[in-house]
């Protein structure tokens, strides 16, 4: 089964930096795409940033200028770097994997995990 765990979640001052990262485990042969999401009470969770296995990168117009993605391929991890942070990206920040393959069961229809997010709090 795959796992996903994020860290690095916490409160920081509005202008501040935090690093998310998140780790897959179990088995896994291949991931498509790797990416952040955010939501916040009473709204839709939405894409910060996504990268493939390739490296293409898609980053939401709001932190487009203040937030990096990168990717370890090898060892199956993302991170998240949030520079410039605003109360506004106070937020649960949840990672994706998108299309992960197992050894067990090359076979089988490539699955979407989610971790169970991560408290970003950023106090203006």
């Amino acid at each position: 089964q795959v796992q996903v765990v994020e860290s690095g979640g916490g409160l920081v001052q509005a202008g501040g930096s935090l690093t998310l990262s998140c780790a897959a485990s179990g088995g896994i042969f291949s991931i498509n795409a790797m990416g952040w999401y955010r939501q916040t009470p009473g709204k839709q969770r939405e894409l910060v940033a996504r990268i493939t296995s390739g490296g293409s990168t898609n980053v939401a117009d709001s932190v487009k200028d203040r937030f990096t993605i990168s990717r370890d391929n090898g060892k199956n991890t993302v991170s998240l770097q949030m520079n410039s942070l605003k109360p506004e990206d106070t937020a649960v920040y949840y990672c994706k994997v998108t299309g992960a393959r197992v050894y067990d069961d090359l076979g089988r229809t490539p699955g979407d995990y989610w971790g169970k997010g991560t408290l970003v709090t950023v106090s203006s």
